[in-house]
């Protein structure tokens, strides 16, 4: 351990590995609200924070766990679950009367075409103006989740559970198709 008169001990946050404080101000400088996403093992959350010296404000909040209540019959946590939240906050946030955005990552490594990437593509085409570069958006068909229906075709008992709610793995691009056509009519 360092020690010395020189020495200064990082913040809380920072010594944890929970957050990177350098490119958290290049975000805050930018004076717009922030899109966050976390992706966690069982689902995948979307907030929309803006700034306040007392501390951050939620403004809008979506997270996969809400999409069953649109009949999502899917897993939570991901590609195509990750799609449909990133539609509903940018619905929801538009409702709250914000139009535009930042992507704050976090630690996430930024992998093109990762289920973050994926929330941003939801959000952008929700009608969030987030800046992005197309290229970092996973493709249409990972979006629709017609991978997952090949996988199925190859191991089928490793998809009980997706039988158990209701719903046959190879057709999820259509139920993908169902959700977010009842996400895009939902107002707020």
């Amino acid at each position: 351990m360092a020690r010395g008169p020189r020495y200064r001990v990082k913040f809380r946050r920072r010594r944890e590995g929970k957050t990177n404080y350098k490119k958290r101000l290049k975000l805050l400088l930018s004076r717009k609200p922030r899109l966050v996403v976390r992706v966690t093992n069982k689902r995948i959350i979307a907030q929309v924070v803006e700034y306040s010296p007392e501390g951050d404000r939620v403004i809008a909040a979506a997270d996969s766990s809400m999409l069953p209540q649109f009949g999502w019959k899917g897993d939570l946590n991901n590609t195509p679950a990750a799609y449909l939240t990133g539609l509903l906050i940018a619905k929801k946030a538009l409702s709250k009367g914000v139009s535009e955005a930042v992507l704050d990552i976090g630690l996430h490594a930024p992998t093109r075409g990762s289920r973050v990437f994926a929330v941003l593509r939801g959000a952008v085409e929700g009608g969030l103006d987030v800046p992005h570069s197309p290229e970092v958006f996973p493709d249409d068909s990972r979006i629709m989740g017609e991978h997952i229906a090949a996988y199925y075709e190859e191991a089928p008992e490793k998809f009980a559970e997706y039988e158990r709610r209701g719903l046959k793995p190879s057709d999820l691009p259509a139920h993908v198709d169902e959700i977010k056509s009842k996400i895009m009519e939902m107002v707020q």
